[in-house]
């Protein structure tokens, strides 16, 4: 058996247009988890007579808000990339996030590219076909998801070549 590691080909990296859709999706899916935090917030105070908590909500101003805002963002797209390698944006654009290897990332990749995320104008990043500061810092890719799979299939067929079967 060959001890060779799989190597990503930077053919296999999401079009700029899919990625645009990606964050397009993204953005709209987090907006309707707000919108549905907003809502169970609203039920809890109604229902249960919550007052304290519909204080607290009505104070928290521009700085609580952002907070919840990132931590909500954090939240989305640490366990959507680190559980599945993927958002629902990606999940529709048939794209997944992946290491140089063609491996899902861990919790703590996840939670890096997230924070990646929060840095100022790392949206622009993409700009001329880069692989954006959130990708490259985290050292991971964003890749269509049928073309790895035939990659990798085809990469350890080639390598099963001239090693003998054993029963």
């Amino acid at each position: 058996m060959s001890n060779s590691t799989y190597i990503l080909d930077d053919t296999l990296l999401a079009s700029a247009g899919a990625r645009f859709l990606n964050y397009i999706i993204d953005l709209a899916v987090f907006v309707i988890i707000l919108i549905v935090i907003g809502v169970l917030l609203g039920i809890l105070i109604a229902l249960f007579g919550l007052n304290g908590l519909g204080v607290w909500v009505d104070n928290l101003g521009d700085l609580g808000w952002n907070v919840i805002v990132i931590t909500v963002s954090m939240m989305y797209y640490t366990l959507t990339e680190g559980l599945f390698g993927r958002s629902i944006g990606k999940f529709i654009t048939g794209t997944i996030v992946v290491d140089e290897n063609g491996e899902k990332p861990t919790l703590g990749v996840a939670f890096k590219r997230s924070l990646c995320r929060l840095i100022p104008f790392d949206a622009f990043t993409f700009l001329g076909g880069s692989r954006g500061w959130h990708d490259s810092i985290s050292n991971t890719y964003v890749v269509s998801k049928k073309g790895l799979e035939e990659n990798m299939k085809t990469f350890h067929e080639f390598n099963l070549i001239g090693n003998t079967e054993t029963i």
